[in-house]
């Protein structure tokens, strides 16, 4: 073997020493020494520069500092020693002790010892000790220890030690070690270590040991350690050690404190469930913005700036109109006729004005 190494180092320093490289039978085809634009076989070179098209296995040691050198097409089995990477596109299988990439697209089986990526898209089975990356989309199986992430979409099964993350959407079974997020929609199985996080809607299977949030909407199922929110709407279940709210919420919430401005559905809130909000300060005081609810709650204090819709059980129930009953220890509906406001035992609508 070391022989065939000292003899392989000899043929590649006498190929460097020559502008284009020499090949055997020829330079088009065969076993290839040095930079040969245009090769078919199993072709040695230090560095690839203006590459054309290559066909079979490209052993290369490095890549050219020069962007512009960084060209042509491989097709085949790419090794590098120590990077498979310093050609435009690339497919089919490489392999980098260091790591293995491409100028635009990279696609097949990658595998690099510290990182995995590419200017454009990366997609097929991808593996790194650190991380991968692509400037554009990344499809596929992507694992790595520390982080995977893309300018574009990520699609598939995406694993990182760390995180998880995407300039674009964000979809499939997604693992990050701390957490989970993408400036577009993220959808699928979704797991963060310590959070997952949309810019815009969330949906699927969401679980996080701190907070699972977005923008827009969380639909699905949402599990956090500390809060499960959203900008726009909270649909399906949505369960938090500590609280749960968005501006709508439908379905089933269960956390010690649930709120928002329109609640529709089933409501666990041990501590407190908040239906409304008051107005700003530069608006009339004393004015509440009107909030609903509608379904069944059960809470210590179920407060409902606005008209409930259904029933609340709870130590303390509150609401300014009611279209359903109340029950528990004091339960006040503002609008009714004096002497009914505030009654034990259950409350509801009593007069016209209620």
């Amino acid at each position: 073997m070391k022989r065939v190494a000292c003899l392989l180092f000899v043929f590649l320093l006498a190929a460097e020493a020559s502008s284009q490289g020499f090949g055997i039978p020829s330079r088009r085809g065969g076993i290839g020494f040095g930079n040969l634009p245009r090769f078919t076989g199993i072709r040695f070179n230090f560095i690839d520069r203006n590459v054309e098209q290559l066909y079979g296995i490209n052993v290369t040691v490095w890549n050219a500092k020069d962007e512009a050198e960084q060209t042509g097409n491989m097709q085949g089995i790419s090794i590098g020693l120590p990077m498979a990477m310093g050609l435009e596109n690339q497919s089919g299988i490489s392999v980098g002790i260091f790591g293995a990439g491409a100028k635009k697209n990279l696609s097949g089986v990658n595998i690099g010892g510290l990182g995995v990526g590419a200017g454009g898209s990366v997609s097929g089975f991808n593996v790194a000790g650190l991380g991968i990356g692509a400037g554009g989309n990344l499809n596929g199986f992507n694992f790595a220890l520390l982080g995977v992430g893309c300018g574009g979409n990520v699609r598939g099964f995406n694993f990182g030690g760390l995180g998880v993350g995407a300039g674009g959407s964000l979809s499939g079974i997604n693992i990050g070690g701390l957490g989970i997020g993408s400036g577009g929609d993220v959808t699928g199985i979704n797991i963060g270590g310590l959070g997952v996080g949309s810019g815009a809607d969330l949906s699927g299977i969401n679980l996080a040991i701190l907070g699972v949030g977005a923008g827009g909407r969380v639909r699905g199922f949402s599990f956090a350690g500390l809060a499960v929110g959203s900008g726009e709407s909270l649909q399906g279940i949505a369960i938090a050690l500590l609280a749960a709210g968005s501006p709508s919420v439908s379905g089933l919430a269960i956390a010690p404190v649930v709120g928002g401005l329109k609640v529709k559905g089933i409501i666990v809130a041990p501590v407190w469930m908040r239906v409304g909000e008051k107005k700003p300060k530069d608006q009339e005081e004393g004015v509440e913005a009107k909030g609903e609810f509608t379904g069944i709650s059960f809470s210590a204090y179920n407060r409902i700036i606005g008209t409930q819709k259904g029933v609340g059980i709870g130590v303390v129930n509150y609401c300014q109109k009611i279209r359903g009953v109340q029950f528990g220890v004091i339960n006040i509906v503002r609008d009714n006729p004096k002497g009914l406001r505030v009654l034990p035992i259950g409350n509801t609508r009593f007069g016209k004005k209620g």
